[in-house]
């Protein structure tokens, strides 16, 4: 089955898209009908999602919440995202392709990726009833911001020599780790910072 994009004249079931995406090689989000293509992620970007996915499975071994990394869906009123990395607790989906209640929803932004981010995927995420947290980690600088239902998802940022608190898990997590291996320039500077300190 051949799925339309944006641009053509009729837009695509929910049904339609996730056969499609069971179908097919390149993952797709989905969005009022419509269906984008993704791109392919950088070492930095699965250097940062792989640091907090892997902080939160061992985390979360043995408790009844449980992290996904970017190959999983969530589905929200009017769309099917692929999150970098989100945390279950309690899943309503009988679906085994996607989630419906994350509590916490991590995007790692990129230039092809901000605007959607920041705007339509804020918007989304921050509507769902079961999300506590949506956190946005930059790339290409260090910037953690953290957006928490609980402080009315006013934007918390987080840089070198602070800890992030991922109060919807009991996360606590220095940015530096976030950051591991990660490399853009505040990255090197802070390591050439620690090397000349020793």
């Amino acid at each position: 089955m051949a799925l339309k994009h944006q641009g053509e004249d009729l837009p695509v079931s929910e049904e339609d898209y996730l056969q499609g995406e069971l179908a097919g090689t390149i993952k797709h989000e989905y969005i009022d009908g419509y269906v984008y293509a993704m791109a392919g992620a950088s070492k930095n970007h699965e250097r940062i999602a792989g640091n907090i996915f892997g902080e939160l499975r061992a985390l979360l071994r043995n408790t009844p919440c449980e992290p996904f990394a970017s190959d999983l869906k969530v589905k929200t009123a009017h769309a099917f995202f692929y999150p970098d990395v989100m945390v279950v607790c309690e899943d309503s989906s009988r679906n085994d392709y996607y989630a419906e209640t994350p509590v916490l929803i991590v995007e790692v932004l990129s230039q092809s990726t901000r605007r959607m981010d920041e705007t339509l995927k804020r918007t989304a995420y921050q509507a769902m009833p079961s999300v506590r947290e949506y956190v946005l980690i930059e790339q290409d600088f260090v910037d953690v911001e953290v957006c928490r239902r609980s402080e009315g998802w006013v934007s918390q940022h987080y840089f070198l020599g602070d800890t992030v608190i991922f109060e919807s898990v009991g996360l606590a997590l220095p940015v530096e780790e976030i950051y591991y291996r990660v490399e853009n320039d505040d990255m090197k500077a802070f390591r050439e910072e620690k090397k000349a300190l020793r």
